[in-house]
């Protein structure tokens, strides 16, 4: 049985508590070192950042915060054919020794398409898993071996390629995928340590874990892969204060708003998933699960609201099916970081004695 880790996330296009106003709290270092050190405080173990078009470069952001903290890991999006293979091997390998094993990969093929043409990348998504695949296979390879690296394959060609620094951790950091789609599940099996579901019913979870298990098998990485859930959390100490703040989340969302987050990523998988929970199931998918958070944002917009009963319950629910990672976020981050610590974390560390650090 794995033991159970949790990720915070910093939102480094600005926090709110207001989608209304999303840049209720300007992105900047101050907010990010907030954020950062509530979140280490609270125990979370690893940070998510983010890398939209409106957010703050990630690698600089990441590199900044391991300053500002001491015990986190940065979980830095490699997004294919962005950076040079060769060139990402060596980015994240002195990441990884400057830091003595604070960053972990998170892998992102791209949730909009209008975003990835915008930014020049000209790869069908399709041929982006494709690239992705090729990429991860030779940073494995460049961080493993010990001889100059040949490799031939359909858009990379290396010619005694050699690597320096190799990673502080061994083999080599550990990865992280988030997709819907059947290419991103066969990417997670072949590469991923852990594979991040968002938000969905409990029967959806146990039917993918499933699946995933079986084309990981092929791989033969069954015992390999992890799974974890990429959430939202609203908590207070009573449940109708937790509710007051969700609805304040999106009481002064436009409908204009909602269209956009339902067009511009209407291509990913993974955001038609989440649109369609809300749209069949409305805005509760299952108790103290709530959808709303879906006409503000794109992404995992499923959200856990309750008191600190309700909200561990929610998550042990996934625990209990097999579930080890959990990257959370809340509103706004530092306030959220150090409730989850002190309302939740302790229900969950007493129902899951022996599988949590002690903070």
């Amino acid at each position: 049985m794995r033991n159970l880790e949790f990720g915070w996330f910093i939102p480094t296009r600005g926090d709110t508590d207001d989608y209304g106003d999303p840049l209720k709290v300007p992105a900047g270092l101050e907010m990010f070192d907030r954020v950062a050190i509530a979140a280490e405080n609270a125990g979370f173990e690893y940070m998510l950042i983010p890398v939209g078009h409106q957010c703050w470069d990630a690698w600089m952001t990441g590199a900044m915060m391991t300053r500002k903290t001491s015990r986190m890991r940065m979980l830095i999006a490699a997004r294919p054919s962005y950076i040079n293979p060769v060139l990402l091997a060596k980015m994240i390998a002195t990441f990884d020794q400057l830091s003595q094993g604070r960053i972990s990969i998170n892998l992102i093929a791209g949730q909009s398409e209008a975003e990835n043409i915008a930014e020049g990348v000209r790869w069908s998504k399709e041929q982006r898993y494709e690239i992705m695949d090729e990429e991860v296979s030779i940073l494995k390879a460049l961080w493993t071996q010990t001889q100059p690296t040949d490799w031939n394959g359909k858009y990379y060609t290396l010619r005694k390629a050699e690597l320096v620094p190799k990673p502080y951790q061994k083999p080599y950091p550990r990865f992280y995928l988030g997709g819907g789609s059947g290419q991103a599940a066969e990417l997670s099996a072949k590469h991923s340590d852990v594979h991040l579901f968002w938000g969905d019913t409990i029967e959806q979870i146990v039917t993918n874990m499933k699946s995933l298990r079986g084309l990981a098998a092929k791989h033969g990485r069954e015992h390999e892969l992890g799974f974890g859930m990429r959430l939202q959390i609203v908590c207070r100490e009573k449940e109708k204060d937790a509710w007051e703040a969700a609805d304040g989340l999106v009481r002064n969302v436009t409908a204009e708003r909602t269209r956009y987050i339902q067009t511009y990523y209407a291509q990913s998988v993974a955001n038609q998933r989440v649109q369609e929970l809300a749209r069949t199931m409305g805005d509760l998918i299952a108790p103290n699960l709530w959808s709303g958070l879906t006409k503000a944002r794109p992404g995992a917009g499923i959200c856990i609201v309750g008191d600190p009963e309700q909200c561990a319950g929610v998550l042990q629910r996934y625990i209990d099916i097999g579930c080890h990672s959990f990257c959370l976020s809340g509103y706004l981050h530092d306030a959220e970081a150090e409730r989850f610590h002190r309302l939740v974390r302790p229900i969950l560390a007493d129902r899951n004695r022996g599988r949590m650090p002690q903070v």
